[in-house]
């Protein structure tokens, strides 16, 4: 049996805490979309969106008046974020929301002099495509990485 292609966009390798045996680990569908959304759609959403910090629960949320339309969530260890996931809900999804949300959290996390951690593929993807946002990430902790092609 023949191991199925997968595309290098979807290929991470992740740290030994993150808990995978191999040190890989399997995408989900959600999480392919947002890859693609990232990778193939810099712009920004037709319409507003607030972001909110709710510090008690430990996750980014974005929304539209009243509407959850996503968020990240995170660990805060000292001064370093780690980044654990990203979500955009369906309805929100290729519009542009997710490197919007990722962009500004990003500011946020400068603006607060702290470094991160990265534990979800969809912040690395957009960091890899946004160089810009390589400093912020913890040169002793940076957590995934795309797999390098040989």
């Amino acid at each position: 049996m023949t191991a199925a292609f997968v595309p290098a966009r979807y290929e991470f390798e992740y740290p030994d805490t993150a808990g995978y045996p191999d040190g890989t680990g399997a995408l989900s569908q959600d999480q392919k979309i947002l890859i693609d959304e990232v990778l193939d759609m810099d712009v920004k959403p037709e319409f507003d969106f607030g972001l909110v910090d709710d510090v008690e629960h430990g996750v980014y949320v974005a929304f539209v008046g009243d509407t959850e339309i996503g968020g990240i969530t995170y660990s805060l260890l000292g001064t370093r974020v780690v980044l654990l996931a990203a979500s955009v809900y369906p309805e929100y999804r290729h519009q542009g929301v997710a490197t919007e949300m990722i962009r500004r959290i990003l500011e946020i996390i400068r603006s607060q002099n702290r470094t991160v951690t990265i534990i979800c593929p969809i912040v690395r993807t957009f960091i890899d495509s946004h160089p810009q946002y390589e400093d912020l990430v913890d040169v002793a902790h940076p957590g995934v990485k795309h797999v390098e092609k040989q």
